[in-house]
C-alpha cells in the first residue's frame, strides 16, 4: 500500500466519526448481553466506500477511541472493560469485517452483488470471532452463544447489510464518476 496522503486521513476521520455516531445507538434484548446496534451497518459503509485498507484503519480509530474510554460503543460506553467483555469479540470482529466487504468491493471493482456477497462474509466471519469470544467469556457452550449473540441477530443484521450495500453501492459509485476516492482509479 502507498503512504497515507493527508485526503485519505480526512476521510478515515469522517467515516470513524460517522462510526462513533451510529454505532452506540442501541436496543438491549434482555435475553442476550449482545443488544441490537448500528454499528454492523456503519462498519459495512466503512468497508465499502473506503475499501479494505482505510475501512480497517477506520474501524482501528473507532475501536481506539473506545477503548480509551469515549462512548462509542453500543449504548454509548467505552473503555477497555468493554473491549475485553462478552461483546469485544464483536468489535474486533468488525476489523474483519470492515477489510472482507471492502476488499471484495475493491477486487469487484463495486459490483453490487460482490459487495453484498464481501459483506456477508464478512459479517459471518464477524459472528464467528464473537461467538467464540462470547462463549468463552461466559462459558457457554457453541450452540447457547449461538442463540445468545448470532440467531436472535440474523434477519435485522441482514437487513442492515442490504440497506448498507443499496446505500453504498450508488454512493461509491457517484464518488469514483467526480473523482473523490482519490486513491481509486475509475475502472
Amino acid at each position: 500500500m502507498k503512504k497515507l496522503k493527508t485526503a485519505d486521513l480526512v476521510i478515515i476521520a469522517l467515516s470513524a466519526a460517522i462510526l462513533c455516531i451510529l454505532a452506540p445507538v442501541s436496543i438491549p434484548l434482555g435475553f442476550t448481553p449482545i443488544p441490537l446496534t448500528l454499528g454492523l451497518f456503519a462498519v459495512i459503509l466503512a468497508g465499502i466506500l473506503l475499501g479494505s485498507v482505510r475501512g480497517t484503519i477506520c474501524v482501528l480509530v473507532y475501536i481506539l477511541l473506545g477503548a480509551v474510554g469515549l462512548p462509542v460503543f453500543s449504548g454509548y460506553t467505552g473503555g477497555i472493560p468493554k473491549i475485553a467483555g462478552p461483546t469485544g469479540g464483536y468489535l474486533w470482529g468488525y476489523l474483519l469485517l470492515a477489510f472482507l466487504a471492502g476488499f471484495f468491493t475493491e477486487r469487484f471493482k463495486g459490483a453490487w452483488y460482490m459487495c453484498l456477497a464481501g459483506a456477508i462474509l464478512g459479517t459471518v466471519v464477524c459472528y464467528a470471532f464473537g461467538t467464540v469470544w462470547l462463549g468463552i467469556q461466559l462459558s457457554m457452550g457453541p450452540m447457547e452463544a449461538l442463540w445468545a449473540g448470532v440467531i436472535p441477530f440474523l434477519p435485522f443484521d441482514f437487513l442492515k447489510i442490504i440497506l448498507a450495500v443499496a446505500v453504498c453501492c450508488p454512493v461509491r459509485a457517484a464518488l469514483l464518476r467526480q473523482n473523490l476516492l482519490v486513491w481509486e482509479k475509475r475502472g
